[in-house]
């Protein structure tokens, strides 16, 4: 299985960690986010993983050449100029449709400041019974930026913003208002439904597609440890926390 990790951005909420290093390298209890993302998906049965970088890249290509890729194939994506997560994966686009499975195999899109214990095989489970297009790992818990479900979790629309501006993008019943975790499952097939350029959010596709009548699904993960990484507080928490999350990493490399 294949996999990209979305290491781009800039870390500002982490400064001045990231004044020198990029944010992939940033490190809790004792291992860089890169790597627990790169053991995690590894655990999880990914073999070949692209990676997309901006700031100080050639940082993070000497790390993972220090630590022989953890023993992946892993490619680089360098972004110029940043591309956002929907830009960035379009970028990537040759790597997942590469091969005679390329079109086929469903990957994973997984944020590197984000750790978590969610049970990555029963979300690729139903993401193929729900046949969907996408599928995005949610839980039910405060955040600015919510995206809405129906009651068949199909996405229908977003809200953020303290005023909770709402953004609809298809009739529906009731909604449910849940958190996402930035991790998706994605059939290959979306990239030929892409119709955005340049930098933009890959929630912004998901949204024009699910209006279309595509199945942008969500799959509850409220039962399991996650945590963004984002700031310095969050990285004290989640090295409080770092058992619920790095147990099924014991024994990989370091």
């Amino acid at each position: 299985m294949k996999a990209m990790i979305l290491a781009a951005g800039l870390g500002r909420r982490l400064r001045p960690l990231t004044d020198t290093r990029p944010k992939a390298l940033v490190e809790v209890a004792g291992r860089t986010m890169l790597e627990i993302a790169l053991l995690r998906l590894r655990t999880f049965g990914v073999g070949e993983v692209i990676i997309n970088v901006h700031h100080l890249p050639d940082m993070i290509i000497e790390y993972l050449g220090r630590k022989n890729n953890f023993g992946m194939r892993v490619e680089i994506s360098r972004e110029e100029e940043l591309l956002d997560t929907g830009g960035g994966l379009r970028k990537a686009a040759p790597f997942f449709l590469e091969g005679s499975n390329g079109a086929d195999e469903p990957f994973l899109l997984h944020n590197v400041d984000v750790v978590s214990a969610i049970d990555l095989r029963k979300m690729l489970q139903f993401h193929k019974e729900n046949r969907a297009l996408a599928t995005l790992a949610v839980q039910d818990r405060k955040t600015s930026r919510y995206l809405l479900f129906d009651e068949q979790l199909q996405l229908c629309g977003r809200r953020s913003g303290k005023d909770e501006k709402e953004e609809s993008a298809r009739n529906s019943g009731p909604t449910q208002a849940l958190a996402f975790t930035g991790i998706h499952i994605i059939s290959p097939r979306l990239f030929g439904l892409l119709t955005e350029t340049g930098s933009f959010s890959i929630i912004t596709s998901y949204l024009r597609l699910a209006a279309s009548g595509e199945k942008i699904r969500a799959f509850r993960a409220d039962d399991y440890y996650w945590r963004d990484l984002g700031s310095p507080q969050n990285l004290a928490e989640a090295a409080r926390d770092s058992s619920l999350f790095l147990g099924a990493l014991n024994g990989e490399n370091s």
